[in-house]
């Protein structure tokens, strides 16, 4: 993201456009680390035909320790502080609008890592999908691909993150009442 503080209304933005073109075919692993692949594409700020491309990994690890109730959360790491404070509030909004989110006081931690960009000189239709076909391809059922804001980039892989929670939230449940964590 910029240097600059992101407002609320750009985050708004970025999380309303964001969209998933392609979701991966897994699940975030109860207990263990999953990684999450990710192309994501972003047209240009005032440059028209000139889109970023970013590649990357999401992981999505389990804690090794069971936090108490008051102290649960999601944690972000590798993201601005900017992303990881919106993040936080996003999550809470949740929280308060009723979504069943119990199973975080087990915590999970998201960590960015091995992110590249590249700039191509197409329309953004023609890469996505070009980015859709690299994803068939591959085969990876742990592959998405993205469409962004490109100077909020980051709020476009939170909303990724939140809803692989939100799909993932049945199975990790089952898990925890299976093991009798819940």
């Amino acid at each position: 993201m910029s240097e600059t503080p992101i407002n609320q209304d750009d985050f708004d933005y970025a999380f309303e456009s964001t969209k998933i073109i392609r979701e991966p075919a897994r699940f975030i692993d109860t207990f263990g680390l999953t990684r999450f692949e990710f192309l994501m594409a972003s047209e240009l700020m005032d440059q028209v035909g000139q889109v970023r491309v970013r590649a990357g990994v999401i992981e999505a690890q389990k804690p090794m320790i069971i936090k108490p109730e008051a102290y649960s959360d999601v944690e972000f790491d590798g993201f601005s502080d900017d992303a990881q404070q919106e993040a936080s509030k996003l999550l809470d909004w949740m929280k308060q609008n009723g979504h069943s989110l119990a199973f975080l006081r087990y915590g999970f931690e998201f960590k960015k890592v091995e992110t590249r960009e590249e700039i191509v000189h197409e329309p953004i239709e023609n890469v996505i999908g070009k980015l859709e076909e690299e994803a068939d391809q591959s085969g990876s059922p742990s592959l998405a691909v993205l469409e962004t804001v490109d100077d909020t980039w980051e709020v476009g892989l939170l909303k990724f993150t939140i809803q692989m929670i939100n799909r993932s939230r049945d199975v990790n449940i089952s898990d925890y009442k299976r093991n009798g964590l819940l």
